[in-house]
């Protein structure tokens, strides 16, 4: 088939940034593009050829959706997976696969799954209900701290907390759960994972996430990770092991931790384009959002390897500040070489939202974390008072 300058039509589930990244390479390749994302000001809207506003959760609007594509991809994974499957069923494919996308969904069934397929992975137990879980805690079953994770519905931190105390629990919603170890963590990793359906398969190198300890959202993602390369090409392997599992199509971004005993466990995967992977865009051959196409429309992937070392920095709103957004001394950001700003294009900011991110490129992965630093001193993510 076909794909460039044709009436081929790609469907996006999901309209926000990471919609908005992947159709700027499709509108280099001048790929017809319909999104479909819950908000009227998806930052996707003004660069997809239609955009409908509709609940991804509803199955009559994404069936109806995917109807008029040939080809369905999503950048969010809470979307309605039985539409998905009736649209499959039809004809319409759908990558990454319906299948693979019921199992992420659900934490718990991720968990399972790495334990039922010899994938590393941080001890854990399930729980119906929070109420069960302290029960559980009760008769010493589980001791503090230990790691809660709701099964359903957790994006960018939320849904994850470290409990610590009896008084956590009486905060958490009584909702299914489970309960993790809390790994001795060196490093937080992650590895993309690329993969057509012919079965070429491309990894990016492993990079090192640095995360903001009350949101727990990543502010630093560095390429080339800070580690031996034994670690990196048995992280690579795991990632591999985990993508060959889902039998994953298009991008798999794997989370992994680096234990201080030498341990890689695997801690949970998205698949689609991913924050970690953000530092492709200016820092390697071919990045994260040209390769996903490239992966889900069965074309050559790209090269993955880097051309410098990268550095993304995170920009969230500001605790304290909600409403019209202002990137207070971005000036003085631009300045800087080897700096480059995307900004989302969402209008309203509030605390920890992510509104954009930084690379930060330089031949050296020091100077670039250093460089990152004095970015995020620098600017302010606030709202007009």
């Amino acid at each position: 088939m076909s794909f460039f300058s044709t009436d081929f039509t790609l469907g996006i589930l999901g309209g926000g940034q990471l919609g908005k990244m992947l159709l700027s390479q499709t509108l280099k390749w001048d790929i017809r593009t319909l999104v479909l994302d819950p908000s009227a000001e998806a930052p996707a809207r003004l660069g997809c050829n239609a955009f409908f506003q509709g609940d991804l959760m509803d199955y009559d609007t994404v069936y109806r959706f995917g109807k008029q594509v040939d080809l369905l991809t999503f950048e969010i994974e809470n979307v309605n997976v039985d539409a998905l499957e009736r649209l499959e069923s039809e004809g319409v494919r759908v990558f990454p696969t319906p299948k693979s996308l019921r199992i992420i969904q659900d934490k718990g069934l991720q968990k399972v799954f790495y334990r039922e397929h010899g994938i590393p992975t941080a001890p854990f137990e399930l729980f119906p209900s929070v109420a069960l879980l302290q029960e559980a805690v009760k008769e010493g079953r589980w001791s503090f701290p230990f790691v809660w994770k709701s099964t359903r519905f957790g994006y960018d931190g939320n849904g994850v907390k470290i409990v610590r105390q009896k008084q956590d629990l009486d905060t958490l919603p009584n909702t299914p759960c489970l309960a993790e170890v809390c790994a001795p963590i060196e490093k937080e990793l992650a590895v993309i994972v690329a993969r057509r359906p012919s079965g070429e398969v491309a990894l990016y190198p492993v990079v090192e996430m640095e995360f903001h300890p009350e949101a727990n959202q990543v502010e630093y993602v560095l390429c080339p990770a800070r580690i031996p390369l034994s670690v990196s090409e048995k992280a690579q392997q795991i990632a591999l092991q985990v993508a060959e599992a889902f039998g994953s199509i298009g991008l798999l971004a794997v989370e992994l931790f680096l234990t201080q005993e030498g341990e890689i466990w695997v801690n949970e995967v998205a698949p689609r384009p991913h924050n970690s992977g953000h530092y492709s865009i200016e820092a390697s051959y071919t990045s994260q959002f040209e390769q996903h196409l490239r992966a889900i429309l069965d074309l050559p992937l790209g090269s993955p390897k880097s051309k410098v070392a990268g550095v993304m920095v995170n920009l969230v709103g500001a605790e304290g500040y909600a409403g019209d957004v202002i990137y207070e001394h971005i000036e003085e950001v631009l300045a800087l070489e080897g700096v480059t700003p995307h900004i989302y294009g969402k209008r309203q900011t509030r605390p920890f939202r992510k509104m954009g991110h930084i690379t930060i490129t330089h031949p050296d992965i020091e100077t670039a974390r250093a460089i990152a630093q004095k970015v995020k001193e620098t600017i302010a993510v606030v709202s007009k008072q």
